[in-house]
């Protein structure tokens, strides 16, 4: 069925209209894992060397895509705003226009990760690793026009409360990627034996696909096909490019905040020896898959906020926006009760080192506490940003990840009377989360009141 305004439909119970947008965000997330957990096993297979230049690469490549993805997640507010409006017209210039961006974000990146020098220079690799690093850098630059396309098909498609598509294009990429890479890794069916830089090829090559199968559902997929996006040329237009960097980058740069704070966590921790950063390890990778839960739900409650503000139904809004925080809390309850449950088999099934087993186990404690604020603040600051709220949440991300979660956590771990280790760090990571969730909670709370005296 064709796209339709939200006003002319009867609104199906919240919860129901969540979950069923929040699934399959959460199926395309994890299927997309599924193209790096495969460059780790066959770069892995192949050569130590190789791998250990992926990492670094992969280090550096990664917040560098998620930060100008992030800016790109502008598009969602703006595009739900007008689709509950029932400016449907408005939505694909909504979308030529953050294509546009996403060309201009991409020149950005490719110019920084073709001469990569400079960015590998502090981590003082081995010549070969370096060479490997730097060459998988570049051959990612160009994939990185393509990312950023697909990034702004993914906005779009979750403001307009239409994720499935996202699971086909995501899952045909995995597919794509697991049977290319694997040839050009290792030179199978007569293709050239690549190491790390085949992986690299097969993901220019899977994106840029990924970005003709997106471009093929906004044109031809019936839920789409209302949508007068590739209807005629449209030149930028500093207006709504202005729009859309004022809501983007704080959103980008948050994103850039948190994930350089994790990274900055697992480089402190280093100094504690092997085990410890690989027990932090384990967890930190348990933490990270949890978070795609409430990722999720944030997704599909900032598209349902997104269309009632552009409907002018404030007060539905705000109902969706309790009950995505109530959502939040519930889940995450549950899943304390299986973090804290089964803490101690996953940390013996990823490792055979009863010391490594043993601090990724103890860890698994707070991260099972720390999981559930981080829910809440997730669902609020992207609430906020579906009523176009996007620079206090990046000042109160900066202050909570990197003031109490840096800062607190490196006293805590080495500084503190009793001196806690890495443990200190996840102690200061429930503090910052804690926090950061009763400031969006407050924040929301005036929001909505101003926009909505009665509630």
């Amino acid at each position: 069925m064709p796209l339709l305004s939200p006003m002319s439909l009867p609104a199906p119970p919240i919860v129901r209209t969540l979950l069923k947008n929040a699934w399959p965000v959460l199926v395309a997330q994890m299927v997309s894992v599924g193209m790096m957990i495969a460059d780790t096993v066959y770069v892995g297979h192949y050569s130590t060397r190789h791998l250990a230049a992926v990492a670094v690469a992969s280090g550096l490549f990664i917040p560098l895509a998620l930060a100008l993805g992030g800016v790109l997640h502008a598009l969602a507010p703006i595009i739900g705003q007008h689709y509950g409006a029932g400016k449907i017209t408005q939505i694909g210039s909504d979308m030529r226009q953050g294509l546009w961006l996403a060309v201009f974000l991409a020149l950005g990146g490719v110019a920084l990760l073709v001469a990569p020098g400079y960015l590998l220079a502090p981590a003082q690799l081995d010549p070969e690793i370096e060479a490997i690093a730097a060459n998988y850098l570049r051959l990612l630059a160009l994939s990185l026009p393509a990312a950023l396309g697909y990034r702004a098909f993914h906005a779009a498609a979750n403001a307009l409360g239409q994720p499935r598509p996202l699971v086909l294009v995501a899952l045909l990429m995995t597919l794509a990627h697991a049977g290319l890479a694997w040839c050009l890794v290792g030179g199978h069916l007569g293709l050239p034996e690549l190491g790390a830089l085949g992986a690299a090829l097969s993901e220019v090559i899977v994106n840029w696909l990924g970005l003709a199968g997106s471009f093929w559902l906004l044109a031809k997929h019936p839920r789409f096909a209302a949508l007068p996006i590739f209807t005629h040329w449209e030149k930028p237009r500093w207006r709504a490019q202005k729009e859309l960097l004022r809501l983007g980058l704080p959103i980008g740069f948050s994103f850039l905040v948190e994930i350089s704070a994790f990274t900055l966590m697992v480089i402190f921790i280093a100094r504690l020896g092997a085990e410890t950063v690989s027990g932090h390890r384990i967890a930190g990778n348990l933490s990270a898959f949890v978070y795609m839960l409430p990722l999720s739900l944030s997704i599909a409650t900032a598209a349902q906020i997104a269309q009632a503000v552009g409907a002018g139904k404030e007060a539905l809004a705000t109902t969706v926006a309790k009950t995505g925080l109530k959502l939040a809390c519930t889940l995450s309850v549950v899943m304390i009760i299986l973090l804290l449950w089964l803490r101690g088999p996953i940390a013996r099934q990823a490792t055979d080192d009863a010391v490594v087993a043993g601090v990724a186990s103890e860890l698994m404690f707070y991260i099972a506490v720390y999981q559930f604020f981080d829910a809440l603040q997730t669902v609020a600051c992207f609430a906020l940003r579906a009523y176009k709220i996007s620079f206090v949440p990046l000042i109160i991300h900066l202050f909570c990840f990197w003031g109490l979660g840096l800062g607190f956590g490196y006293w805590l771990a080495f500084l503190a009377p009793v001196p806690q280790g890495a443990a200190g760090f996840w102690q200061a990571a429930v503090f910052a989360t804690l926090t950061a969730a009763v400031l969006f909670g407050v924040l929301l709370v005036k929001v909505t009141k101003q926009r909505h005296p009665g509630l």
